[in-house]
Parts: structure tokens; sequence; C-alpha cells
């Protein structure tokens, strides 16, 4: 996400940088610096004082809590603008981004936006993520919006921006497709299991499911067994390398368990996922890998040579690290 702002942005302005891990920003730097001014800052205070646009994406809301109110290091302890746009692309819990936005339009500090993100890694690479929007649409009348939308552009693609008029509707929406997401990976990993488990080729399986009723953009994109699809960024094709953390889907499954009981939904699927994910957590085979990596923590068979995590994919580019 970081590399198109700065491809995308003016070769003059500067892009400021700040990350829990100072080697991802140096990395960063040297790798995408000739674009343009790349500065390393050590604080979000510090990448926010001279910006007038700050995004931002964090794991959870505590986190988010720290880039935007934190009285020394925190945007909220930056320079006053309001015409600042703030983006949070984290997937947070809705009430503590209302209260984030609510401190910060009081103090001045600019116009924050909850704008989730959906589209896995090749969508961020892309630069054509679906955006999830809490704000209006784009209005001649709205300044504001127009930036919003300017900026936004440089991560996904406009006809996939879904504007949802308020703060806290972009992450209102992205709670309930990360509930889908999260039990049909599940379900796609258990039903890939058993048919391979009964004798089935892995690709023939899929080829049914994909013209079939089953089919789902899980299945299409996070492929749960190596070497179905080619494709480089099928997280199953590299050794599981993430792509989407394991223990992830605990706070993201957790924020639709959440959502649901506030409004008196029972939410059946993902009550009896949350054991396995949280079990899956803490497989040594899955934890820090993609959420794919479920397949091996239910007892899903690899293909022939692929039993040893660490051998090389015959015939392919990718080393299982």
């Amino acid at each position: 996400m970081a590399s198109n702002i700065r491809k995308k942005i003016p070769s003059e302005s500067t892009l400021y940088v700040n990350d829990i891990n100072a080697t991802a920003c140096s990395r960063f730097k040297e790798e995408y610096g000739t674009y343009g001014p790349t500065e390393i800052v050590s604080t979000a205070r510090e990448a926010a004082e001279n910006a007038k646009f700050v995004i931002s994406i964090v794991p959870g809301a505590v986190d988010v809590k720290k880039v935007y109110l934190d009285e020394n290091t925190g945007v909220v302890a930056a320079k006053k603008d309001d015409e600042r746009v703030l983006c949070e692309c984290s997937t947070i819990d809705v009430k503590s981004t209302r209260e984030v936005g609510e401190v910060l339009k009081k103090r001045g500090m600019g116009v924050y936006v909850d704008t989730p993100v959906s589209g896995g890694v090749p969508a961020a690479e892309r630069g054509d993520l679906s955006m999830l929007i809490g704000h209006a649409p784009p209005a001649d009348s709205n300044p504001t919006s127009k930036r919003l939308e300017h900026v936004l552009s440089m991560l996904g693609s406009p006809s996939k921006f879904f504007y949802l008029n308020n703060l806290g509707a972009g992450l209102t929406a992205k709670i309930s497709n990360n509930y889908l997401s999260g039990t049909i990976l599940l379900a796609t990993a258990e039903a890939l299991a058993i048919g391979v488990s009964h004798g089935l080729d892995p690709a023939a399986l899929y080829s049914v499911i994909k013209a079939s009723t089953g089919q789902s953009w899980m299945c299409d994109h996070v492929m749960p067994i190596p070497n179905v699809q080619n494709e480089y960024w099928v997280p199953s094709n590299t050794g599981y390398k993430p792509g989407f953390k394991t223990q992830m889907m605990l706070k993201d499954l957790g924020l639709g368990i959440e959502a649901a009981q506030q409004v008196g939904i029972k939410p059946v699927m993902a009550e009896a996922a949350m054991g396995t994910w949280k079990s899956a957590a803490g497989d040594p085979r899955c934890f820090d890998r993609d959420g794919s990596s479920v397949y091996l923590h239910i007892g899903g068979k690899l293909p022939d040579g692929y039993e040893d995590m660490g051998k090389r994919r015959e015939g392919g580019a990718w080393d299982f690290p």
C-alpha cells in the first residue's frame, strides 16, 4: 500500500513512514526512495506534523488509539489542521473508531474516516483494493470528500469504492464481510480435506467446486492446498506465507461475534469456527502462517512430496520456508 502511495504522489512530495519495525522502514526507503523524498519518522505525531494526508493500518483497536490519541507520540499531538484527511484502514470495532474520530474532531486534527480494505496482498500490490468508506460520496460541495477520493485512488480501484456515509459504517461492512471469509475459509479447508482424504485429486476436486455451488472467493484466491493453483500469491504455494495470519482470524471473528450479539443476532457459524481457529493459532504449523494453513491443522493431506514443508516445489519457482 505504501509503495503505491510513493509511486503515485508527486515526486517532489515527501512521504513520511512509521512502523514499529524499523527494519521494514529502512527496507522500504531503500526500495522506493528513488520515487521521491521518503523520511522515516519514529512516531505517528511526526508523520502527521507536516502531512495533509495520514494513512494508517495496524492490528487492533489498542494500536489505533495509540497511533491517534497518545498525547506524546500520537497524531493528536501534532499541530492542528482542520483540512488534514486521516484514513484509518485497520479492522477494529466500530465503537473504538467513533471514539477516536470524536476526539480528533474536537481537537481540530482533521477529518478522520474509517476506510478498511479488502482484496488481500495481491490487490494491495496492484493498487486495486476494495475500500469500505465511512464517509459520504464525493461531491463538489464537499472538498474533503474529493480529497479523500483522490488519496484512496492511489490504494484502490474507484470502481470498488463503497461510500457508506457515516463514521463506523465502513467497519460494519468489513466486519460482516470478514465474518463470511473466516467461516468460509475453514469450511473450504474441511471440504477439501474430506475429498482428498477419500482419494480425490485436489485439482480435480477444485475444478468441481469452482464450477458448482460451493464456489467462493476464498477457494479461488486462498486455496489451502499447494500446487492446485499456480499463482505466486496463493499462500499455500509459498509455504503458507501470510497473507493473513492465522491468529488474526481470532480478532476478526471475535469482532463479528460481538457485532452480532449487539443487535440480537446469534452468530452460530462464527462461534462454531472460533474453537478451531483458536487451536490452529497455537499449532506451530499455522502460527504466523497464512490462515489457509488451517488445512494442515484439521488433518488435510498435502500432495505427494510436500509432507516436508522444507522441500522445494518441484518444477516451480518457490521455496517453502
